[in-house]
């Protein structure tokens, strides 16, 4: 059974897993979240792909999933502070209340999640589009991509807002 391999990986190295988060992090705390959410994630992986759990050596993939979700920690971190930046800028005319940073925050991380969904060249051609104000013939050149594959990838990552659009 696929979860009885995902146990017994969780049984055996979840220790290790959370004290090589721990150096990395600083925070047991989210260290512990962290693991967590790598084994979720390897889960996840195998239900998706039927397949057994077999590795050679497990600490290696768990520390390759575990560097992207603390990439992915850090990402969000920043974005975070980015926002909060932003926000002690704006005169106090127009400050938001609390309700509304949160919201906003909220909807900046469902965002980037969005994001973080698309192939990387479809999340480049949309950042270098939407947040740079590139053409599609600049972004073709600067990818070195076809200005038609630069259209289709927009035209995917445009999709796949609109959808999030909804659901949101």
């Amino acid at each position: 059974m696929i979860n009885d391999d995902v146990g017994q990986v969780y049984a055996e190295h979840n220790g290790w897993l959370k004290q090589w988060l721990y150096r990395r992090l600083g925070c047991s705390a989210q260290a512990a979240d962290l693991a967590q959410d790598t084994f979720v994630r390897i889960l996840q992986a195998q239900q998706k792909a039927g397949a057994r759990l077999s590795l050679q050596r497990p600490r290696a993939y768990l520390a390759t999933v575990s560097r992207r979700l603390v990439y992915d920690h850090f990402r969000r971190q920043s974005l975070e502070r980015a926002y909060l930046e932003m926000l002690e800028q704006l005169p106090e005319l127009f400050a938001l209340s609390a309700e509304d940073q949160w919201s906003i925050r909220e909807t900046l991380q469902q965002l980037d999640a969005l994001l973080d969904t698309f192939k990387p060249v479809v999340r480049s051609v949309f950042l270098l589009v939407q947040l740079e104000g590139l053409t599609y013939v600049q972004v073709a050149q600067r990818l070195g991509i076809g200005e038609r594959t630069v259209k289709r990838h927009m035209a995917s990552a445009l999709e796949a807002c609109i959808l999030f659009e909804d659901d949101f």
